[in-house]
């Protein structure tokens, strides 16, 4: 029988702290900067122009079509090769998964975007707005309560996708966890805290999510 014993895990639990601060540094970094990259592409990929609208769709296609995995390793092995410059896992991670999220998140943008009536645009063109003013201040504010509810379940699964930068050696809290196991050979205690981390948190989120998403409905338009 196997006789579970927490405390010498415990003892250096200040080391699964630090990558779980890890682990919200990298979420929290590549979710900003994916949300800006993803309304960029976004409004590209909605321009009549072709010069803007197939760059935006080749890389949204390309960065929802392909694992993370894939392009976590492409980047941290074969983007200094290209670009004859030295990333570390941290600049690695945070380009690769703001990259990957800014795909998705530009597709929520889209199909928020085209779901505001046809009338809102050609009231503010009535009235002498430019595009870009028009998009500032009449279908984004509109488009974006409708968009909410998938942005934070994309950063929900952003959180989860973050896992995967362990294997470059970034120290969040799955490769600090790794480390552990590795010091105290209690991979089983180890683990199941870590298990436990992410369950709190990402149990926390979806609970918040679906809160949120009952008082939009209830908000109605």
């Amino acid at each position: 029988m196997y006789e579970w014993d927490f405390s010498v895990v415990l003892r250096d639990g200040d080391l699964l702290l630090r990558g779980f601060a890890g682990t919200l540094k990298i979420t929290g970094v590549s979710l900003v900067l994916g949300l800006m990259i993803g309304l960029i592409a976004a409004l590209a990929r909605l321009s009549k122009t072709r010069i803007l609208s197939f760059p935006a769709g080749a890389y949204i296609e390309v960065f929802r079509s392909t694992p993370p995995l894939v392009q976590l390793f492409w980047a941290f092995y074969a983007l200094p090769i290209i670009l004859n410059v030295r990333l570390n896992a941290f600049q690695a991670a945070f380009i690769t998964l703001s990259l990957q999220s800014g795909a998705f998140f530009a597709e929520v943008y889209r199909g928020g975007i085209v779901s505001i009536d046809r009338g809102q645009w050609e009231a503010g063109r009535a009235i002498g707005m430019g595009y870009p003013t028009l998009m500032r201040r009449i279908i984004l504010p509109q488009a974006v309560k409708r968009m909410i509810p998938a942005f934070m379940d994309r950063a929900v699964e952003l959180l989860k996708t973050t896992t995967l930068v362990a294997v470059i050696g970034y120290a969040d809290l799955l490769y600090e966890a790794m480390q552990l196991s590795l010091q105290t050979y209690r991979p089983l205690e180890v683990y199941t805290i870590a298990a436990a981390f992410y369950f709190v948190v990402l149990f926390l989120a979806s609970l918040a999510v679906r809160a949120f998403e009952g008082r939009l409905a209830r908000a109605g338009d």
